[in-house]
């Protein structure tokens, strides 16, 4: 069973705030502590902001690990294809060429010369 579309929409702006959000917040919260807390706000901003980064920085690095899984999966799905028919399932028939004239280009055709003879 599918979910509705705009509960679909909401958990993606969820998940979204919830990977990067937080770390916004930790960095945003460094910034805060720089410029009210003088003296300490300095090493309270270097923490908030290195942890923040870090939140970051792992979330999109397990996003392109999650990618790199997907991939692989299709990958060993079209392995199977092949397998089974003799062919990659990606490849498509190649289109035949079409021609595109400029406007006002006459081309001669091909019983003109039949003609003249």
């Amino acid at each position: 069973m599918q979910r509705p579309k705009h509960h679909q929409r909401s958990s993606e702006v969820g998940l979204f705030v919830l990977r990067y959000g937080i770390g916004g917040v930790m960095v945003l919260a460094g910034i805060v502590l720089l410029l009210v807390v003088p003296g300490t706000g300095v090493d309270g901003f270097a923490m908030a902001v290195g942890g923040g980064l870090s939140v970051v920085l792992l979330n999109g690095l397990f996003r392109l690990g999650v990618a790199g899984d997907e991939e692989r999966k299709r990958e060993e799905e079209a392995r199977q294809y092949f397998d089974e028919h003799g062919e990659w399932p990606e490849d498509p028939p190649p289109k035949p060429r079409r021609w595109t004239l400029p406007a006002g280009v006459a081309m001669p055709d091909e019983n003109q010369g039949d003609e003249a003879s």
